[in-house]
């Protein structure tokens, strides 16, 4: 009777569940055609190139297997039937959220629109979407403010709206969503101060902010992320101090707060922060010390604390920090020794004090770093030696010590230290034959010894130097012989600058195969011989500097090949014989200085020099007019033709008005220091009988008829009024002279009008 009752029961209850079962998935498959519906409308508003982006998104018939998008590409259900995942990152799409079906898929609990070109703004509706635990919006066109109600996504565990153009203020209530474990803002145009309700999200591991325009004060709140393991608010307006309560972050690994107006002392609770790897406050107004409790960072491999208003001297305590890689402390006003614990730092492969007021010998400690890489002490007051074993780990590539106040020889570690790339020693004291102290170095590309007291020649070593892009040995007055022709070996030189030396002999001409050379400075010695024709090879020099020597005989008329020259100084030689006229193809040409030499003949047309700003020739054997076509020259600023045998008129531009012209007796104009012209006889015989009738009789008549013709042809009715009222001003020195007139008349514009009044 039992099983009978059972099995009665079992034949009733089986239409029920039917009947629920053909419910639920009739309502299931409603919902997905509704669902699917509104993807495919939002799918239509997109940009008519994109469309074909998404075939799969079609409906029956064309979409044989059903009208559900659960088979769509980006598209994952749930066992329900429902959508719960899109992803359609770095499809293409071309559209905005306008359309975007918020309330039609409600189930939805992954988002990612990220790497598209979707513009517009973030609608509110964003807010119904209350089951969303993932939304990446990422690299996008979107701007605006970021919406209020996106703040309603309390599931939310990662948001990410980085790299957009979104603006306005991060939203107050911001602190809601308190189950957000990552948080992506960077890169966009956002303002404003940083909420305070952030400090309320206490499961936030990872928090990026950088890039923005950030403002106010950080709030002290934010010591409450006690799960923060990256901060970045970096690159933005923050001021104010760093709140002290950033020490209670104990599972903080990296704070970025560089490039921001940040002020006050850096806290010493950051000392408490154990699992701190990496730490960058740069670009700021920090001041006062360096806390001595940076040294318990026990973790820390990175401190960049450059470019602040740091002061006092460097914690000995410092050296207690034994994973540290990278330490940048330049630009500061620290002073003081540098302590020896810095020896410690085995793991160092980067240390830069550069621009500081550090003061004392270079710690002989620093030499026991067997990784370091890159070792950079210039623009500081250190005393005393270079330690003798600067490169014995073989692993230097970088070392900067110029500018400070180093004496003694070269250590003869340097001479075999192979794996140089840049070396600085520069702006010393430092002695010693510079034949002798430097070997081959087949990775270096820069060097700079100037300005030392060293002697001796220079080696022809520096020609097996395959990959030497900037050679630098000037101001060394003791350093004699000749430039050595294995120079031109080192093809891939760009800077060569042994200027004010004593060298002496010819420029070799195998400087001439020095094709990548920009930049060519050797002034100040005592070279001899002309120009080798072989320099006009070098197609990629833009500052040329042979000034001071004893060079002589004519420029090579190849200069011409010199067409990204912005700078030519051939001054105090004995160059002779007239300017070619191929300077006028050095179009990039702003400062030209030929004076003090022997040149001859007249000045060449310029008026391609259209950027020549500094023109100097003074003191040569120039003679001729000054050519009309410095009146082209708009570019001109200061000019010295002074000290030649120039004749004729000024002609007239701004710049020969202000220029130094004294010592050209043949010169008039109205220049200060100059004769006004005069019209000599010879000049009068010149002139036919009719134009001297013009301009002694009838030159009211010619200015009204000008003024006409002006109106009436040219257009150029400033110049002829000018003309006319200066021909009557009262003080007869400010009046033009019967030259300068001659010369406005016969201009082309005033004889076309002339002749089209007589006709």
């Amino acid at each position: 009777m039992r099983s009978s009752s059972c099995m009665k029961a079992h034949f009733l209850l089986l239409p029920i569940l039917y009947t629920i079962m053909f419910c639920v998935s009739s309502t299931g498959a409603s919902f997905s055609s509704t669902e699917a519906h509104a993807l495919l409308k939002w799918k239509a508003g997109f940009n008519h190139t994109t469309n074909i982006i998404l075939p799969s998104w079609t409906l029956y018939p064309e979409n044989k297997a059903s009208t559900s998008p659960c088979t769509w590409q980006g598209i994952v259900c749930n066992h329900g039937g429902r959508v719960h995942s899109i992803n359609l990152t770095g499809l293409g799409v071309q559209g905005t959220l306008q359309e975007f079906p918020f309330s039609s898929v409600p189930k939805i609990a992954y988002l990612d629109l990220s790497i598209n070109s979707l513009g517009g703004i973030i609608p509110p509706q964003i807010g119904l979407l209350t089951r969303l635990v993932y939304l990446d919006l990422s690299t996008n066109n979107l701007y605006g403010n970021i919406p209020a109600e996106i703040c309603l996504l309390t599931s939310l565990k990662t948001l990410h709206l980085v790299e957009n153009k979104l603006n306005g203020s991060i939203p107050q209530r911001i602190g809601q969503l308190r189950s957000l474990n990552e948080l992506a803002l960077y890169t966009n145009q956002l303002e404003g101060p940083i909420p305070p309700s952030l400090g309320n999200l206490s499961n936030l591991t990872y928090l990026y902010m950088y890039g923005n325009s950030l403002s106010g004060s950080v709030p002290p709140e934010m010591g409450n992320l006690s799960n923060l393991v990256e901060l970045y608010m970096d690159t933005n307006r923050l001021s104010g101090q760093i709140p002290s309560t950033f020490g209670n972050l104990s599972k903080l690994k990296l704070l970025y707060m560089f490039d921001n107006q940040l002020s006050g002392r850096i806290p010493p609770e950051i000392g408490n922060l154990k699992f701190l790897e990496q730490l960058c406050l740069y670009g700021n107004a920090l001041g006062g010390s360096i806390p001595a409790s940076l040294g318990g960072l026990e973790s820390l491999n990175l401190l960049f604390l450059y470019e602040n208003k740091l002061s006092g001297s460097i914690p000995q305590e410092l050296g207690n920090l034994k994973s540290i890689v990278d330490v940048e402390l330049s630009g500061n006003q620290l002073s003081g020794p540098v302590p020896a614990s810095i020896g410690n730092w085995s793991q160092l492969e980067f240390l830069f004090l550069r621009s500081n007021q550090l003061s004392g010998p270079i710690p002989p400690e620093i030499t026991n770093l067997p990784k370091l890489s890159v070792l950079e002490l210039d623009n500081n007051s250190f005393t005393g030696y270079i330690p003798d074993n600067i490169c014995s780990s073989k692993s230097l590539q970088n070392l900067s010590l110029n500018d400070n106040h180093l004496t003694g020889p070269i250590p003869k570690s340097l001479r075999n230290c192979s794996s140089l790339f840049r070396l600085r020693l520069n702006g010393n004291q430092l002695i010693g034959n510079i034949s002798q102290y430097f070997g081959v170095y087949p990775d270096l590309h820069f060097i700079d010894l100037s300005h030392n007291n060293f002697h001796g020649e220079i080696s022809s070593n520096w020609g097996k130097c395959p990959r030497l892009g900037t050679l630098r040995i000037a101001g060394n007055h003791d350093v004699t012989g000749s430039i050595p022709a294995e120079l031109g070996n080192c093809t891939k030189l760009e800077e060569l600058d042994l200027s004010s030396n004593r060298l002496v002999g010819k420029i070799p001409g195998q400087i001439g195969k020095l094709t990548s050379l920009w930049k060519l400075i050797l002034g100040g010695n005592q070279f001899s011989g002309s120009v080798p024709r072989e320099l006009g090879s070098l197609s990629s020099v833009q500052y040329l500097d042979l000034s001071s020597n004893r060079m002589s005989e004519s420029i090579p008329d190849n200069l011409g090949n010199w067409v990204k020259l912005f700078y030519l100084n051939l001054s105090y030689n004995n160059f002779s014989g007239s300017i070619p006229h191929e300077v006028n193809n050095l179009v990039q040409l702003s400062s030209l200085d030929l004076s003090h030499n022997l040149f001859t003949g007249s000045i060449p047309e310029l008026r391609s020099l259209k950027s020549l700003e500094t023109l100097n020739l003074s003191y040569n054997n120039l003679n001729g007019s000054i050519p009309t076509s410095f009146e082209e020259l708009n570019a001109l600023q200061s000019v010295d033709l002074s000290s030649n045998d120039l004749s004729g008129a000024v002609p007239y531009c701004q710049a020969l008005q202000n220029a130094t012209l004294q010592g050209n007796k043949g010169l008039c104009g109205n220049v200060s220091g100059l004769k006004p012209c005069k019209i000599a006889n010879n000049h009068n015989r010149g002139l036919g009988k009719g134009v001297r009738i013009l301009l002694m009789i009838v030159l009211p008549t010619l200015s009204f008829v000008a003024f006409l013709c002006a109106i009436l042809v040219t257009g150029k009715l400033g110049s002829i009024i000018s003309l006319a009222f200066s021909c009557l001003n009262a003080n007869p020195q400010l009046r033009p002279d019967m030259l300068s007139v001659y010369q406005m008349v016969r201009r082309k514009e005033i004889n076309r009008c002339l002749k089209r009044v007589h006709n």
